[in-house]
């Protein structure tokens, strides 16, 4: 549900095209997608090729893993998806419920693992606020990498978001990117009379009614009214990232309890449509699931990659939610 949430598409297209040392960053760039998975074994076995000191060839399955990782970094709000058929009805901005969810204060805490390696944390923040006379909530998410992960090649990520308190569309929004050497801030302000957007990196954009940013989307998504949907539908939004527009396709699954830190929960279950290609075997290869109480907690993200494996985002921390938490 951060940057996952993966921050995608130079075309609407899941492909890959980057550097293996960059691969998190495209995901949440996605603008320097294109290398093929074969380019990127190539280029680890040129590496351990190339070594002749022992230390060196025993980092080298930690570096890829890192590499691999940092992908994930932010997954949760990295939720994109690229625009593919879809056969079961579409349900555009679907209706959201008068807010019970979420208020100022709550932060939610997420470790991402990759197998036994934690690769990093994201964080996620709302404060209250009142933006040119309207009172709103001021989002914050940061996702970073920790240990052998940061060492090797340190990231942190910070994406803020002001958003009205009854609509949820955003006012504004910022993003503040640091990846090993490579820095990137761009704010963009909303006006929702001539549905227009202005980028200080790219200028004004003309963009559809509605349109989400992306910290606004992931609680957008906790407002939303599950009790007028049907297994299989597919709800759809637009998001405004990286100077575009990004149509987002989700796919409701139905309910499922699982088992967290917190104890067994039950779960309203959905999938994020990606492209079948280079990165997944199915359109269902990233899933969400949200507590099925008022509180809509985002508790666990599963993301299936063909070259990488199941890599997970866990809610390990929570503070100053509404609601009790709803466990079995």
């Amino acid at each position: 549900m951060i940057k996952i949430f993966s921050s995608l598409f130079m075309s609407r297209n899941c492909c890959l095209r980057c550097p293996k040392v960059k691969l998190l960053s495209c995901l949440i760039k996605t603008k320097e997608m294109n290398q093929t998975s074969s380019q990127m074994a190539s280029a680890d076995e040129n590496l351990l090729a190339g070594s002749s000191n022992s230390s060196e060839l025993s980092l080298q399955p930690i570096r890829k893993i890192s590499s691999q990782i940092k992908v994930y970094i932010g997954l949760l709000l990295l939720l994109f998806s690229s625009a593919v058929h879809i056969n079961a009805q579409e349900i555009f901005n679907p209706a959201i419920r008068p807010n019970t969810a979420f208020g100022a204060g709550e932060v939610l805490t997420y470790q991402i693992k990759y197998g036994f390696i934690v690769g990093g944390t994201t964080t996620l923040s709302l404060e209250d606020t009142v933006y040119n006379n309207n009172p709103a909530f001021h989002a914050r998410a940061i996702g970073q990498t920790t240990g052998v992960a940061d060492k090797l090649y340190g990231v942190k990520d910070i994406y803020e978001s002001w958003f009205d308190k009854e609509t949820n569309l955003p006012y504004k929004q910022i993003r503040n990117i640091k990846e090993g050497h490579y820095r990137k801030y761009n704010e963009v302000t909303y006006n929702r009379h001539n549905n227009t957007v202005n980028s200080k990196l790219s200028g004004i954009h003309e963009v559809p009614e509605k349109i989400l940013d992306l910290s606004s989307t992931f609680y957008y998504l906790r407002r939303v009214d599950f009790s007028t949907i049907n297994e299989g539908d597919i709800l759809f939004v637009n998001m405004f990232f990286s100077d575009e527009v990004f149509p987002f396709h989700l796919r409701y699954r139905g309910k499922e309890t699982i088992k967290t830190k917190f104890g067994k929960i039950s779960c309203i279950k959905i999938s994020p449509v990606v492209e079948v290609g280079r990165m997944f075997k199915s359109p269902d290869d990233l899933t969400i699931w949200f507590t099925d109480d008022d509180n809509r907690l985002p508790v666990l993200v599963k993301m299936d990659i063909r070259i990488v494996g199941a890599v997970f985002l866990k809610l390990i921390k929570y503070e100053n939610i509404l609601n009790p938490l709803a466990t079995e």
